[in-house]
């Protein structure tokens, strides 16, 4: 592909990058000021897409065959945050202690202001450089999702539930989802990788 194709995923991927950069920080201190697996679980998300989005960055110029190599290896990146989750979870629940549910709601807005401007910039340039950029909305989407739940999990203890469960269960959630994009872009992937050899 020619620098005018890629040049839009490019320019977005490294907007995208240096945004999850910056949030990573602010949600990774607040997790561990408080105690969230759900927090801990979006903040390694973000040091995620950040990898992500500057792979792609750097993979766009590459042939076809070695994208769809790349983004095998992205599916298996997209894993990472679901494990470090379930090991952040399983700690949570032998000591089953209420994260500060103010602090969980405002931090997953401020991700969510982030995912959805991600989101929305990577939508428009999703079905260019093939597997990559459908790894990087998939991934910005997901998120976004994410921190609706995180918000949620942080009402639902403030008002109704004092408990580790919510976060818990909203941690758990954003595993399962990481898992599921791994697998759709594995799948595309295999298809490029096939559809060149």
């Amino acid at each position: 592909m020619t620098e005018a194709q890629n040049g839009p995923l490019r320019r977005a991927a490294k907007i995208v990058a240096l945004a999850n950069l910056g949030y990573f920080g602010v949600e990774f201190a607040v997790a561990l000021t408080i105690g969230s697996v759900s927090l801990f679980a979006d903040s390694v998300d973000f040091l995620e897409d950040t990898s992500v989005n500057l792979l792609i960055v750097l993979a766009l110029d590459w042939s076809v065959r070695a994208r769809a190599r790349l983004g095998m290896a992205l599916a298996a990146i997209l894993m990472v945050p679901g494990l470090a989750t379930l090991w952040t979870a399983w700690q949570k629940f032998n000591v089953p202690v209420a994260p500060e549910p103010w602090a969980l709601s405002l931090a997953g807005l401020g991700a969510l202001a982030v995912n959805l401007g991600c989101a929305l910039l990577l939508a428009r340039v999703r079905h260019h450089g093939g597997s990559l950029g459908k790894a990087a909305f998939l991934s910005a989407r997901n998120d976004a999702v994410a921190n609706v739940a995180i918000i949620a999990a942080g009402l639902v203890t403030a008002f109704l539930w004092r408990s580790a469960w919510p976060d818990l269960i909203v941690g758990l959630a954003i595993a399962a989802m990481n898992a599921d994009a791994a697998r759709e872009v594995w799948e595309a992937a295999r298809e490029e990788h096939k559809a060149v050899v």
